[in-house]
């Protein structure tokens, strides 16, 4: 198991991904928007943010999974760090693959 100060360090670390990633999300929500609004003729632009955000958006819900597993695994102390780990991927796995459809 992790040393405590750790384990609040990686997980700042997870913290400020996840805020980079939503504020670059909201600054492509906010162009979208901001086409809109002038009515752009162009609309490919528009197009390739809304895909932004929606990338960006899908691994914010990756890091927020990934950051809570590993806050939780702790608490199943008579788990080995392998079968946690495991059942970690095997999770992340299946989140990916419904993001994908």
């Amino acid at each position: 198991m992790y040393k405590e100060p750790f384990k609040k360090k990686y997980m700042n670390e997870d913290k400020q991904k996840i805020i980079i990633a939503l504020r670059k999300a909201k600054t492509s929500i906010e162009k979208i928007i901001s086409r809109i609004d002038n009515e752009e003729s162009e609309c490919f632009p528009a197009l390739q943010q809304t895909l932004s955000a929606i990338g960006l958006l899908r691994s914010v819900n990756i890091l927020m999974l990934e950051s809570h597993m590993k806050r939780e695994m702790g608490k199943y102390k008579g788990a080995s760090t392998k079968q946690m780990q495991t059942l970690q991927e095997e999770i992340l796995k299946i989140v990916k693959t419904s993001q994908n459809k």
